[in-house]
């Protein structure tokens, strides 16, 4: 069976938070607020470095405290944390509340080429968030969503350093609504009390699975953000590894 992702009405609810060392716990239910609009990050910091030759030009340099030499050095191309928010995407129709709190979704009856994916939860400030919710949701190596069960759905809650790692499959392309899909994750991210983001990670050009041309999917993709593609390594032993990190607001 194929879908199409769509605007589903109402909000859905997440899972109770761990319980803590203190014997509290997060709120009873926590509270997704649908968030549609669509952004695109595109963080390009560079410096250049004005360059002259002769003697002058070269004693003036040695002259110079190396402080000021650091500091005019081009800057990293990617930081680890920009600081900006990760763009927002729609959620499909297929969210189900109540997902199974893991971190691996392989199952005896998952097939398909096996993805390891990890990252940091940050907020606009780039302070790490443990305890960040992270709902993840997927179709199948056939294009397929589980609506009956929780195949390949699950949620969990990053470490005391913002952390988080996944244990699933890299899903293919279907045909729904809007057209063909090229190969994506849902996800909702969210902090205790703060607003949900709703987006979706897709995959590089390059990957290999399934015999399918992720480079012709993605480019055909009208809902695809390039801004959300994750790093991928690999394939080595038949298994990527991927990473991408999420920056999001803690404030409603």
């Amino acid at each position: 069976m194929r879908y199409a992702d769509d605007m589903s009405p109402g909000a859905a609810t997440g899972p109770l938070p761990p319980a803590r060392a203190d014997g509290e716990r997060g709120s009873s239910r926590r509270s997704f607020i649908r968030s549609t609009s669509a952004g695109v990050t595109s963080v390009a910091l560079g410096a250049s470095v004005a360059a002259s030759t002769g003697p002058a030009a070269e004693a003036a340099e040695t002259a110079r405290p190396a402080t000021a030499r650091r500091a005019a050095l081009p800057l990293a191309v990617t930081p680890a944390c920009s600081g900006q928010e990760t763009p927002a995407s729609i959620e499909g129709p297929l969210f189900k509340p109540n997902s199974p709190a893991r971190g691996d979704l392989i199952t005896p009856a998952i097939r398909g080429v096996r993805l390891d994916l990890s990252g940091v939860v940050y907020d606009t400030s780039c302070t790490p968030l443990p305890e960040t919710l992270i709902e993840f949701w997927q179709c199948d190596q056939n294009g397929d969503y589980d609506t009956a069960g929780f195949a390949l759905r699950g949620h969990q809650y990053t470490d005391s350093r913002g952390t988080y790692l996944l244990r699933t499959i890299i899903p293919r392309d279907y045909w729904g609504r809007w057209g063909q899909r090229a190969p994506h994750i849902h996800t909702q991210v969210q902090v205790s009390g703060g607003p949900v983001l709703v987006t979706q990670l897709y995959f590089p050009d390059d990957t290999q699975a399934y015999g399918r041309d992720f480079s012709a999917l993605n480019a055909a993709d009208r809902l695809l953000n390039r801004a959300c593609t994750i790093e991928l390594a690999g394939p080595a032993n038949g298994r990527y590894t991927g990473t991408f990190d999420f920056v999001i607001t803690t404030k409603v």
